[in-house]
């Protein structure tokens, strides 16, 4: 099924790219991303929030991977990520709702900024672990025209996908796709830390996370 989606890619690129302003340096993403601008929208923008100990604001695997297969199909230039600035600490993992109301905020503010200020733009948004905890909190707690902008999101080990029912609370379930390893305990609720859960895994499935952001954006009017 996720197929079709990679041959749709060459058609809709040309409009992208039309709606984008030209650039002659294609930017790749690294373990700091700060490329949104609500003052020069990019048709897509990508907010990311990275795991526990992470380095940077997109960390150095599954974050990067991700904004780079985005921009592998739509081009770099037409991309803007931005990781969310919080510290990712162990300890921040036990506020409840799993992860830090400041970095609940700032994430909630990027994606309410990018709504308002680039009403042409595409939106999409992920998380990894404590990430993905942060991403749900942000996100159910959006005025609804916001939440409607948003055109995909996807959570990876994610924290909270068993106390959630396994979905965003308020967020349409057919936009969302939570990606959890067989195996990976966080899922079930627990805080033990089994392989399965560990980056290394977690790339392995950005592929899947790639496909399912595209076909959103490629349906997003």
């Amino acid at each position: 099924m996720l197929l079709p989606v990679v041959f749709l890619v060459s058609s809709c690129f040309a409009s992208l790219a039309s709606a984008a302003p030209a650039s002659k340096r294609q930017t790749w993403t690294g373990e700091w991303s700060q490329e949104f601008s609500y003052t020069g929208c990019k048709p897509i923008i990508f907010i990311w929030a990275r795991q526990t100990s992470a380095p940077g604001n997109m960390g150095v695997s599954v974050g990067p991977a991700l904004s780079n297969g985005l921009k592998t199909y739509f081009g770099a230039q037409n991309v803007a990520t931005q990781g969310v600035n919080y510290l990712a600490l162990i300890e921040t993992n036990f506020y409840p709702g799993g992860g830090p109301p400041y970095g609940i905020y700032e994430m909630q503010v990027l994606l309410a900024n990018a709504a308002i200020y680039c009403p042409q733009s595409k939106i999409v948004a992920a998380g990894y672990s404590q990430g993905a905890a942060i991403t749900h909190r942000a996100v159910e707690a959006l005025p609804q025209y916001v939440k409607d902008r948003i055109a995909g999101i996807v959570t990876f080990g994610d924290t909270q996908a068993l106390q959630d029912g396994g979905r965003i609370k308020g967020y349409a379930l057919e936009k969302t796709l939570i990606i959890c390893n067989q195996g990976d305990l966080v899922c079930l609720g627990t805080a033990y830390i089994a392989p399965t859960h560990f980056p290394s895994y977690y790339l392995q499935r950005v592929p899947e996370a790639v496909s399912f952001l595209v076909g959103r954006i490629l349906l997003t009017p």
